[in-house]
C-alpha cells in the first residue's frame, strides 16, 4: 500500500497531489497551503490525524537553533501536539545530518568548491548542520539574522560572534509568527543593507528569504538551500547566481523539490520499526542507504562548460621581475638586493588565461596565473616551508578564484617534498605538471635525436643527469624501454643503485651505467637529458660532447648557457617540449614563450581540467609510468600539439639542424679537427669563466652602504605596501 504524506505549508491556498520515489518505494505527497492561517493548519493537523502516515511542516518549526543556543517556539510545539496519532514532522530531526552529508559530498564531487570562500548565512537559523559544515571549508562564514530580523547593518560573527548574539537573538524570536521567522520570496517593506551580501561567495540557508531579503544582483553568487522550485531557479538565474545547490535527496540525483519536513516525513512513513522514536539516531540507517548526490545546478550556460584551473609560476631571474609593471621600477636598484626582497611578497595575481577549448569534446578551460617572489636561487637557498607557505596561500587564492586544480612550475614542483605537503594542506588538487613534462621531452628528444641523423634508436645510447629526481628517474626508465642503452648520472650512489636495480627488474635487456659525474661518458652518448639545476656548478661540459649529440634540458634555469652551446657548433641543445594548447589561447601575460605555447608542467594543469580530473595527479619524487602514459594518451585526444623544437628562446628550424648534422658528420671523419675544436671550445670557456671571476659580486662597487640601506628600506616599503593592499582588498 502506498504511503501517504500530507504537507502543511503558510503559502497561498492550493491542493496538489505528486508522487515521490525515495528509497525504492513510492510515496503519496500531498500539500496544502493555508495562506498564512495557523489555525486553518491546526485544523488540518486535526483532520488527517489518524488516515496519513505523516504530516509535514513547512516553515513552522517547534524549535528555534542558532549556533549552540535553541529555544521553544510555543505555536509550533502546539501544532505538533494537535495530532494524537499521526507524527508531525517540522525536518529538524534530519535537516542537520543531510545538511553536513550534503556538503561533504558536494566537496567530494568538486574539491574546493566551498574552500576560501565567504558564506552568509541567510539565516542561520536553524541551519546549524549546513553552518558547521560550510565552517569546515570556508574561510569565513556569518550570520544574516540579524540583517534580516533587526534590520541592523552588520551580519553576526563579524563584530558580535555568533555565540554571545545567538542568545539574545532567539529571546527575540522566539514568540515571532513564522511568517518573519520563515518569510516567503517577495519584496521587503524595508530594504536590507546589501554590502554583507555583496561580500559573500555563498549564500546559504532558506530559499526564500535569500529571494526577499538579498540584492537585485547576485553575480557569481552560489546559493545553497534544501529545495527549489522552477519558479525559484528562474529568479535567482534572472539576478545573476551562478550556481544552485540542493542539500535534500531527490529521486535521478535531480534538483531537490521538497523541503526537510516532507524528507524528514518521509524517512518517518519508511521506517522499519513503527515505534522507533522520531530522532535523528533513527534516521541514519535511512540516510545510509540513500544513494545520492546532491544536486549542482549551473545557472549560466557558459560557466556550466568552463573547467577552471590555476598555475604558479616565479621568476626564473631577476629580469623576470621588472617583466611586472608593478615592480618594473625596481631595476634601478641593486640586483642581489630585489632578489632578496621580492621573495618575500605574497603570491600575486597575473592574468587569467583564456580560450583554450578541446576539438574533441568542446570542453572550454580557463586558468589564473599567479606568481611568487622568488628567483631559484632563493627558493634553493630558503627553508622548504618558505615555498610552503606561499603555496598554500596561491592555492586558497585560487580556489576562491573558482578554480579546481592548481599546477606547481618551475621551482615550485621541486622544492622540498615536490608538492605533497601543499596538497595535503589545502583542498584544490596539486600536480607538478611532471607528468606530461617528460612525455614532451621524450617525443621531442626522439624527433631531435632522428632529425640529427640517427636511424635506430635501439642501437643508440643516451645519458640522463639528474636520474634520480622525480623527472629524471622516470625518463631513464622509459628511455631504458626504447633505447636499451642508458647512463645515469646523479651525486646519491644509493639511489643511484636503486635506480639500476629497478629498471634492469622492468627492462632485462636494457644495459645500465651508473655514474655521479657525466664528464666520462659524454663522448659515448647520442642524446643527453639533463634535469637538474647546481646553481654553482657546471653540469655538463659540452665540450666533451659527442659530434652531433642532442641535450634536451629540461631544466629551469637551463643548465647549458647560450654561451656555452656555441662553443659546440656540432651539438643540438634543445628545450624541454613545449606544448601547443588548442583553441584561441591568450594567457594575458609574457610568460616567455610564443603565442598558445606553454611549458609541459602548464599543458598537463590545463589538460587535466579539460578532461575533468581535479584531483592529485603528479606529485612527489616518483613519477609512476602510468600516469605519463595516461596523460600522453589525453594528450592526443584533446588535440595538444608539441611545438616547433626551440633553443635558448627560439624556433631551430630544419636548416640549422642540417648544418649542425653536416658539421658532425665533418668531425666524425676528422678526429683531428675535432680535437682542435675541442681545445679552442676549452679555451673559449676558461676565457668567459675568468670573466665572469673578476665581475664584483652582490652590490656594485659605487653603491655606498648608505645607498644600500635605502634602497633596502625603499624595497621593504614596497613589499609591505603590495601585501597590505592584496590584505585590504582580499582579492
Amino acid at each position: 500500500m502506498t504511503k501517504q504524506i500530507l504537507s502543511l505549508h503558510l503559502g497561498p491556498v492550493g491542493d496538489t497531489t505528486q508522487e515521490v520515489k525515495l528509497l525504492g518505494q513510492t510515496l503519496s505527497v500531498r500539500r496544502i497551503g493555508a495562506d498564512g492561517n495557523q489555525e486553518r493548519v491546526a485544523d488540518l493537523i486535526r483532520e488527517f490525524d489518524g488516515k496519513v502516515d505523516a504530516i509535514a511542516l513547512e516553515g513552522m518549526s517547534a524549535k528555534l537553533s542558532l549556533g549552540s543556543a535553541s529555544v521553544t517556539h510555543a505555536v509550533g510545539d502546539q501544532l505538533r501536539k494537535s495530532a494524537t496519532q499521526t507524527p508531525v514532522l517540522d525536518g529538524n530531526g534530519i535537516r542537520g545530518a543531510l545538511e553536513r552529508w550534503a556538503v561533504r559530498l558536494v566537496s567530494e564531487a568538486q574539491p574546493g568548491l566551498f574552500s576560501q570562500k565567504n558564506v552568509l548565512m541567510v539565516p542561520g537559523l536553524n541551519h546549524r548542520g549546513l553552518a558547521a559544515a560550510l565552517e569546515e571549508k570556508a574561510v569565513e562564514v556569518n550570520y544574516a539574522d540579524s540583517i534580516i530580523y533587526f534590520r541592523l547593518p552588520t551580519p553576526l560573527g563579524s563584530y558580535v560572534g555568533l555565540d554571545r548574539g545567538a542568545g539574545p537573538v532567539l529571546a527575540q524570536l522566539k514568540d515571532e509568527p513564522f511568517r518573519r521567522l520563515f518569510p516567503l520570496a517577495g519584496t521587503p517593506g524595508v530594504a536590507r543593507t546589501a554590502a554583507p551580501f555583496e561580500h559573500a561567495d555563498v549564500l546559504a540557508g532558506d530559499m526564500g528569504a535569500i529571494r526577499r531579503y538579498a540584492p537585485a544582483e547576485l553575480k557569481r553568487k552560489i546559493i545553497v538551500v534544501e529545495s527549489a522550485s522552477d519558479e525559484d531557479i528562474a529568479d535567482l538565474r534572472g539576478r545573476g547566481a551562478e550556481m544552485v545547490i540542493t542539500t535534500m535527496p531527490w529521486e535521478n540525483d535531480d534538483l531537490a523539490r521538497l523541503p526537510s519536513p516532507v524528507i524528514e516525513a518521509i524517512f518517518v512513513a519508511l521506517r522499519p520499526d513503527p515505534a522507533a522514536p522520531l530522532n535523528e539516531d533513527t534516521y541514519l540507517n535511512l540516510m545510509a542507504d540513500l544513494v545520492w548526490t546532491p544536486k549542482i545546478l549551473r545557472l549560466k550556460e557558459e560557466s556550466a562548460q568552463v573547467n577552471r584551473f590555476a598555475f604558479v609560476i616565479h621568476p626564473l631571474s631577476t629580469r623576470y621581475i621588472y617583466k611586472d609593471k608593478r615592480l618594473r621600477y625596481l631595476r634601478f636598484l641593486p640586483e642581489k638586493l630585489v632578489e632578496h626582497y621580492v621573495a618575500e611578497i605574497s603570491p600575486m595575481y597575473l592574468s587569467r588565461i583564456t580560450g583554450a577549448v578541446s576539438p574533441a569534446t568542446g570542453q572550454r578551460v580557463e586558468g589564473i596565473l599567479l606568481t611568487l617572489g622568488a628567483t631559484p636561487r632563493e627558493l634553493m637557498r630558503r627553508d622548504p616551508s618558505f615555498t610552503y607557505r606561499r603555496l598554500i596561500k596561491a592555492a586558497r587564492m585560487s580556489e576562491r578564484m573558482g578554480a579546481r586544480i592548481m599546477g606547481l612550475g618551475a621551482f615550485t614542483s621541486v622544492v622540498g617534498d615536490a608538492g605533497i605537503t601543499v596538497a595535503q594542506k589545502v583542498d584544490i588538487a596539486i600536480t607538478s605538471g611532471n607528468s606530461l613534462t617528460v612525455a614532451a621531452t621524450l617525443e621531442t628528444g626522439k624527433q631531435a635525436v632522428i632529425k640529427m641523423g640517427a636511424t635506430d634508436l635501439s642501437q643508440g645510447k643516451a645519458m640522463i643527469v639528474g636520474a634520480t629526481g622525480s623527472i629524471g628517474a622516470v625518463c631513464a626508465r622509459l628511455l631504458a624501454q626504447a633505447i636499451y642503452n642508458v647512463v645515469l648520472v646523479a651525486p646519491r650512489p644509493e639511489r643511484l643503485i636503486a635506480l639500476k636495480r629497478q629498471i634492469e627488474a622492468e627492462t632485462p635487456q636494457a644495459v645500465v651505467t651508473i655514474a655521479t659525474r657525466a664528464d666520462e661518458y659524454l663522448g659515448d652518448v647520442d642524446l643527453i637529458v639533463t634535469t637538474t639545476t647546481a646553481l654553482k656548478t657546471r653540469i655538463i661540459d659540452i665540450t666533451r660532447c659527442k659530434p652531433g649529440a642532442v641535450i634536451c634540458d629540461v631544466a629551469r634555469p637551463p643548465d647549458i648557457s647560450e654561451e656555452e652551446a656555441a662553443l659546440r657548433p656540432d651539438v643540438l641543445v634543445i628545450e624541454s617540449g613545449e606544448i601547443l594548447i588548442p583553441g584561441d589561447v591568450d594567457f594575458g601575460f609574457d610568460i616567455g614563450l610564443p603565442p598558445k605555447t606553454a611549458y609541459a608542467c602548464l599543458a598537463e594543469t590545463t589538460l587535466l581540467a579539460m578532461e575533468g580530473i581535479f584531483e592529485d595527479y603528479t606529485l612527489g619524487r616518483e613519477i609512476e609510468m602510468d600516469r605519463v602514459k595516461e596523460i600522453y594518451r589525453l594528450f592526443k585526444k584533446h588535440g595538444f600539439q608539441l611545438a616547433g623544437m626551440r633553443s635558448f628562446d627560439q624556433y631551430v628550424t630544419d636548416e640549422e639542424i642540417a648544418r649542425k648534422r653536416a658539421i658532425a658528420d665533418e668531425l666524425r671523419r676528422d678526429p683531428a679537427r675535432l680535437q682542435r675544436l675541442v681545445a679552442d671550445a676549452r679555451h673559449s670557456r676558461e676565457a668567459v669563466s675568468v670573466a665572469d671571476a673578476v665581475k664584483p659580486k652582490g652590490f656594485p662597487a659605487s653603491l655606498s652602504p648608505q645607498t644600500v640601506g635605502a634602497a633596502a628600506g625603499a624595497l621593504v616599503a614596497l613589499v609591505g605596501g603590495l601585501f597590505f593592499s592584496r590584505r585590504k582588498t582580499g582579492r
